[in-house]
Formats: structure tokens, C-alpha cells, sequence
């Protein structure tokens, strides 16, 4: 069996309600997604999904991997990696990467008859879960809906998005805690600054939050590489530092663990799909440290947490599905139930896909906005930050 050839569909949709942080408060209801096929000559195609603004990085890794056995996924990995030696396993390049090397899983454990989680060595289909929302713009009934829909699927714990204004957190913080309590265990309470504060400041809000809350991590609370800053931060508050879920390659993780930086490592198939992904879970064994995946649409990364050791739970939040996008898995009493479907479990409605806008109708960009200004560097109001660029 040989690659034959990668295809690929981008498509725009528009969300049921909006989406963003403290470096995007407004939010966005629109986004955009692209499947990612590597086909076969023996008709059998592995599937993953990413986004479209690495179509052309796509196409220049393409001709690296094309006649070779798909079955060898650990060496075309390391050719695409040498491949990409250059320019650097980063950004639109190793995101391309990252989601050829997820395709090839998905065609290798359909080649094997069985489901990624057993292919990668998984011994339970069983993975906990914890509930998300990417929520700064909900209202509090809102926030409250979304998290008592979690807590009756059984799932105990939630990350709350926070950052600007520290009394508003903590009345959101309470009110998804009163939420989760509905699901009759021990509730566990996130928070996530997505890089908005700096070191000093995330120690202060974060100290002022654990007067009155348990929190079991921050989420990034200074800059994800920023490993001086992060080691201040864990040493500064009662709560678990949590990081890595926006860096590319095993190397960025390095400097983390071996300064005491991150004391749970978040990493994605966006990490050098699951092969970089599992080499950076078996370092964070190494060092002790836990493993947490995070952020994939209909969860379709759980069949990659089952197969790891020290993976403890997997973010899982307002479905971006597109109507298109299924799996085989359910959650079920706070956990996500894995299928026996060959390979990663991920289903495309291929009709639906066909009707499907390709880009935004108005040509406009549905990318998340960027970091907001004044982020760990000035601290200002709600409303001076809105006026800054006036």
C-alpha cells in the first residue's frame, strides 16, 4: 500500500452563540475548518482536521510523503520533519504537519481493522473529561446553562475563561461552581488568562481568587514560553500551572520542565501531530508531570489521551461540529466513552460538506483575533482598553 495523494475542503460556518477571552472579549461567531485527506492507491483514506490558511504549507510537504507505506508513520514523520528543517517545525508549517501526521494514524489503525485508541496502545476507552466554553461573552445564566448541561453528563470539573476584571471573575467562578455541583461529585475549578496577565500580575488576581475558591489550575497566566515567568507564577499560587497547548514542537517544552515551569503540560495533536504529541507526553512522564488534551473539535484527540499514562482529563466544550462533524464517542457520567470504530472515530458528512460555503461569504477572515494590547504589559480598565486604538 502507498500514498497516493492528499485532498483537502475548507469550509465556513457561523456558531449558535459567540466565543472569546480576555484578549477577545467581544467574541466571534463565525469560524472555518478544513478536512485533510491522505488517500491511498488501495482506496483507503486516513482523515483529520485543520484549518485553511495551511493549504499551500500542505501542498509543499505533499510531495515528501507520496509513495510511501502508510503503515511506516513514525519514520514519514521524522522525513517530514527533516523536511521542514529549514524554515522550522512552527507555525502554518507544522501545523500541515501536524495534521498530515493525525491523517496517517487515522489510516493506519483503519489499515489495522481496530480503533486509534488500541493502535496507539491504549488499554480504556474510558477518558474523564472536564467541561469549557471559551465564555468571556456569555451572560451569567449563560455561564450557569453551559456548565449544569456539563454537570448532567456527570462532568465535575470547569475552566472558566477570565482576565479583565477580577470581581466579574469571581462571581463567574462562583456561578460555575454552583453549577458543577449538580453533578453530585467534587467539583473541580479551572481558570484560564490566556497569556493576558503577566507574571506579577497573574500571582496577585490569582492569590485574591484562592481567598474564596480552590483552584485546581491557571491556564496560562504569562506568556507560554516565558518559563522565568511561569516558575514565579506556580511558586506564587496554591493552584497548578498549566501551559503548552499553543506551542509546536517538543523542543518548547523543554525548558519548561527542566526549569519547573509547567506543572500540567497541555499539548494538542498541533504539537507535531500525535507522534510529536506522544513524545512530548512520554517527557512529561519523565519528569512526573501530568498531561491534559485539549480543544479539538467533537473531541476527536480523546482516542489519543486513552493511550496515555499520565493524561488526567480532556477539555471538551461548545461543539464546533459545523453540522458535519461526528464521532464515535460519548460522554457519559463525566467521561468520554471511546468506540470500537477503525481509526480515529471522526465521521464527515461528505453531502453536507458539498454545501458547505468554502470561505466567508464576504471575503472577511474568520481567524481569531490576536492578543490584545496592553496584555502583560499596562494594566487598564474595560472600557480605556476599549478606546485604546481611537
Amino acid at each position: 500500500m502507498k500514498i497516493s495523494g492528499i485532498r483537502t475542503r475548507p469550509y465556513y460556518f457561523t456558531l449558535d452563540r459567540r466565543m472569546g477571552d480576555a484578549n477577545f472579549p467581544i467574541g466571534r461567531d463565525d469560524q472555518s475548518g478544513m478536512v485533510l485527506y491522505v488517500d491511498t492507491d488501495e482506496g483507503i483514506s486516513g482523515v483529520s482536521l485543520t484549518s485553511p490558511s495551511v493549504f499551500h504549507a500542505i501542498r509543499s510537504i505533499e510531495p515528501v510523503i507520496l509513495g510511501l507505506d502508510p503503515r511506516g508513520v513514525k519514520g514519514i514523520w521524522k522525513r517530514m520533519v527533516d523536511a521542514v528543517f529549514k524554515g522550522g517545525n512552527e507555525g502554518v508549517m507544522g501545523n500541515a504537519l501536524s495534521a498530515i501526521d493525525v491523517a496517517i494514524w487515522d489510516l493506519k489503525s483503519k489499515i489495522n481493522g481496530e480503533p486509534l485508541w488500541k493502535t496507539l496502545g491504549g488499554s480504556s476507552r474510558y477518558v474523564r473529561a472536564y467541561a469549557s466554553g471559551i465564555d468571556l461573552p456569555l451572560s451569567d445564566q449563560e455561564i450557569y446553562d453551559l456548565y449544569s448541561s456539563a454537570a448532567s453528563k456527570g462532568i465535575s470539573a470547569g475552566k472558566l475563561k477570565v482576565g479583565l476584571d477580577r470581581e466579574s471573575d469571581m462571581r463567574r467562578i462562583g456561578i460555575m461552581q454552583e453549577a458543577l455541583k449538580k453533578s453530585d461529585k467534587p467539583v473541580q475549578l479551572i481558570i484560564d488568562s490566556n497569556e493576558y496577565w503577566s507574571p506579577k500580575q497573574a500571582i496577585r488576581n490569582i492569590r485574591k481568587i484562592e481567598e474564596k475558591f480552590e483552584i485546581f489550575w491557571a491556564e496560562e497566566p504569562a506568556r507560554r514560553w516565558d518559563y522565568r515567568g511561569l516558575k514565579r507564577v506556580s511558586q506564587g499560587i496554591t493552584a497548578a500551572v498549566a501551559t503548552g497547548e499553543n506551542l509546536s514542537d517538543i523542543k518548547d517544552f523543554m525548558p519548561l520542565m527542566e526549569n519547573e515551569a509547567v506543572d500540567i503540560v497541555q499539548v494538542g495533536s498541533g504539537a507535531s501531530g500525535i507522534t510529536g504529541l506522544m513524545k512530548v507526553a512520554d517527557m512529561a512522564y519523565g519528569f512526573e508531570i501530568p498531561v491534559s488534551l485539549m480543544n479539538s473539535p467533537v473531541n476527536y484527540e480523546a482516542p489519543i489521551a486513552a493511550a496515555i499514562p499520565n493524561h488526567i482529563m480532556l477539555e471538551v466544550f461548545h461543539d464546533r461540529d459545523a453540522g458535519i462533524l461526528s464521532t464515535d464517542s460519548v460522554i457519559k457520567d463525566g467521561y468520554i466513552v471511546l468506540g470500537d470504530q477503525p481509526g480515529n472515530g471522526l465521521s464527515i458528512d461528505e453531502k453536507g460538506l458539498d454545501k458547505m460555503p468554502e470561505y466567508p461569504p464576504d471575503g472577511s477572515s474568520s481567524i481569531f483575533a490576536g492578543r490584545r494590547r496592553g496584555a502583560a504589559l499596562l494594566e487598564v480598565t474595560t472600557s480605556e482598553d476599549e478606546n485604546l486604538d481611537e
